[in-house]
């Protein structure tokens, strides 16, 4: 098959996470054969969330404003700060119901095998908001793996002179697993009984 509109779809498909050789040939030929409707209606909503969806300026997770409809919210806990490593992650602790305070994205964690270092992270800008003289608490909510409690110790190196309580999500979440996928009651779990 050497046809180059399909291998550039094969290509991009096999982007995604998750996605191998044969998976991405049964999406799209799933698509081209059955859904071009279907295929449009995704190439469309790619192309308007890449020119309308931006990073919030207070906690850097994903929004078409300038600041997200959470960190807006008058009725959340401005005192507590959450530091998650992915808006999915964030996403996790929102559906738990269990979290009322605010969030800051780190987009990523340390990966030094990958090339990923302090400065590939959002480090620098969490220093910067744990500063406003309104958290009281960080919570640690970075996954269990070892580069998610590489990120966790770093931070909570960089905010120990910093007057801040800083706490960590109990062990209630499986070592190993990544926020997101873990089951809702380990999350709210996890939660109220961090340390």
């Amino acid at each position: 098959m050497t046809e180059r509109a399909l291998q550039d779809l094969l290509e991009a498909l096999r982007r995604l996470p998750g996605v191998g050789a044969k998976s991405a040939q049964r999406m799209a030929f799933h698509l081209l054969q059955h859904d071009r409707e279907g295929g449009r209606r995704l190439a469309s909503a790619l192309q308007v969330a890449d020119q309308r969806v931006r990073h919030c300026a207070r906690c850097h997770t994903f929004t078409e404003d300038e600041v997200c409809a959470t960190c807006l919210d008058p009725h959340r806990d401005a005192r507590l700060l959450a530091v998650v490593e992915t808006p999915a992650d964030q996403a996790a602790l929102e559906r738990s119901g269990s979290f009322r305070g605010l969030y800051f994205v780190l987009m990523g964690r340390l990966s030094p095998l990958d090339g990923v270092g302090v400065r590939d992270i959002g480090i620098a800008p969490l220093l910067d908001r744990v500063g406003d003289g309104v958290i009281e608490e960080v919570i640690l909510a970075t996954s269990f793996t070892a580069e998610g409690e590489a990120t966790a110790h770093v931070i909570t190196q960089a905010l120990a002179a910093r007057g801040v309580k800083v706490t960590r999500l109990a062990r209630g979440v499986p070592v190993g697993s990544e926020l997101e996928y873990v089951d809702l009651s380990t999350i709210a779990h996890a939660l109220s009984d961090r340390r």
